[in-house]
């Protein structure tokens, strides 16, 4: 059964509803000529310039752990509807835009731990739900969770809060597979790549035990299958971590599940395609990170030329795990001096 909803949920705020694509097409279009991939070409307009702050809006925070200080829940409107979004501005002088893309099964908040460390650092740091994930908007229907749905929202998204111009990209998990495809679409759109805990390609094997799990027990079987011990107890009664683990698997959409267990079985290699866009590129993992075989990540990295990082004390949530480590990898990176 789906978890779509739009209407309010007891345990969390409502999920965003999709507007009509006229109401963003506009401001959208003048930052993102690839919105055609989500939308009728008809809705969007190449006139007048980009406002963000048409777009961002204030949000409420999910679930029942506090976000760390300056981070700020906020709603970026796309054609798909809002997807929900962290925010940190920078401290001091501006170094940049940061956009990170959680993975299956995440949200956001997978990145709170990391969006205030990058921030004291001068970036202006974002991450986002995807569609269907906890609060962000659910599009009804598996065919609504293609690769290139995704892809284009990652699109929409850097465009509004880059205000139109480049920025820092940086996909986990999943969330590489989606970067990789906004790269190939629109390079022009990032400065740079960071695959992280990605892979080059589809997993091969495991989807029908895992389509089967959802279909018998939806989004919420995810958590199950994740904290077994905690399956009969009251969510009440649960510590705030695991209660929010078990919300965000209550409100995240089972078709958006289906739809990227199709997109990380099947994806293909298109490491050569990304290196042949000429974007620089990281590829990084935690030194325990399974998700992927580490050789592939390894073999991936050296296709693309670019760096290589593994951090250590890390498995495959390095921004959860070790937030201090991956925040210095990632500020190494951008702040690196960029070939001439």
């Amino acid at each position: 059964m789906s978890t779509n909803r739009t209407h309010p949920h007891p345990s969390g705020p409502a999920r965003p509803a999709a507007p009509a694509p006229s109401e963003v097409s506009e401001a959208l279009a003048a930052t993102d000529p690839a919105a055609a991939l989500v939308a009728p070409a008809e809705t969007v307009s190449t006139d007048g310039p980009v406002d963000p702050g048409v777009l961002v809006r204030a949000g409420e925070a999910f679930g029942p752990v506090p976000l760390p200080a300056g981070v700020d829940p906020v709603t970026v409107r796309t054609l798909a509807g809002e997807l929900t979004a962290l925010h940190a501005a920078p401290v001091g002088a501006p170094r940049g835009t940061v956009l990170l893309v959680p993975g299956f099964t995440g949200s956001k908040e997978d990145f709170a731990p990391l969006v205030p460390l990058l921030a004291a650092s001068g970036w202006d740091t974002w991450a986002y739900s995807q569609r269907g994930q906890a609060d962000s908007v659910a599009p009804e229907g598996v065919d609504a969770y293609r690769l290139e749905d995704f892809a284009g929202d990652v699109l929409q998204v850097a465009a509004v809060v880059g205000a139109g111009e480049p920025v820092h990209l940086v996909g986990h998990s999943f969330g590489g597979l989606v970067a990789r495809a906004a790269a190939l679409a629109r390079p022009d759109a990032f400065l740079d790549v960071v695959l992280l805990c990605s892979g080059p390609r589809g997993w091969g094997s495991g989807r029908e035990q895992m389509l089967a799990l959802l279909d018998d027990q939806g989004s919420l079987g995810v958590w199950a299958r994740d904290f077994p011990d905690h399956v009969d107890t009251d969510p009440a009664e649960l510590e705030p971590y695991v209660a929010y683990r078990r919300l965000r698997a209550e409100r995240t959409s089972t078709d958006s599940l289906r739809g990227i267990v199709h997109v990380l079985w099947d994806a293909d290699d298109r490491t050569e395609d990304l290196r042949a866009t000429g974007l620089r590129t990281l590829v990084a993992h935690g030194e325990t990170d399974t998700a992927w075989p580490q050789e592939w990540q390894a073999q991936m990295a050296e296709v693309l030329g670019g760096g290589y990082e593994i951090i250590a004390g890390a498995g495959h949530c390095p921004a959860e795990e070790q937030p201090a480590a991956t925040a210095e990898v990632l500020d190494r990176f951008w702040g690196a001096p960029r070939p001439r």
